[in-house]
């Protein structure tokens, strides 16, 4: 399997690339996957756990049967349970929100997506969003999903934003330069 040199040089890349390999060959890439997204879920809902992963003074054992309960609570598979009490054990919870984002690249990259952020002033509707991801697939020429933010001081437009590519079409960007023009 090949990766991007960019993930792979990471210490979560390493962990995530592994985690592949591993789910990969159990055939269970979307199952660890789905865990994956559950445990990101639960470190944005959760301080408590958010603050288990990342607090150094918790010893490795407390942090192992912590996050083996989480892991037990949120229904993870083995192979998911199994990675976090690695991670427990090396004392790299802190470091998988990235491990995350790595495997999602990674498994994302494996089916031929890519993602793509779309920044707007305003909510888009999901005809919108629906018109905006087909536009992208047809331009990309692979499958793209797509994740919407709002950042009213755009006050109109889009940003899209693919991998290290960036559209700005936002009237910000438009009226600033704009105002650099008649700066002359």
């Amino acid at each position: 399997m090949e990766n991007s040199a960019g993930i792979q040089a990471s210490l979560a890349g390493r962990y995530a690339s592994a985690l592949f390999d591993l789910a990969a060959e159990a055939g269970t890439v979307s199952a660890v996957e789905s865990d994956l997204e559950k445990l990101q879920a639960a470190l944005g809902e959760s301080d408590d756990l958010q603050n288990l992963i990342t607090n150094p003074q918790v010893s490795r054992d407390q942090a192992a049967g912590a996050i083996a309960s989480v892991g037990k609570k949120l229904k993870v598979s083995d192979l998911t349970q199994n990675f976090l009490g690695v991670l427990a054990g090396n004392r790299r919870l802190g470091k998988l929100p990235g491990m995350i984002r790595a495997f999602g690249t990674i498994a994302a990259a494996q089916r031929g997506e890519v993602t793509a952020n779309v920044t707007s002033a305003h909510a888009l509707s999901d005809s919108q969003l629906s018109t905006l991801k087909d536009k992208l697939t047809a331009r990309e020429g692979r499958t793209v999903k797509l994740s919407a933010d709002v950042d009213p001081d755009l006050l109109g437009g889009l940003v899209v934003t693919i991998g290290s590519q960036r559209i700005d079409g936002s009237i910000r960007t438009r009226l600033n330069s704009l105002a650099q023009a008649m700066k002359g």
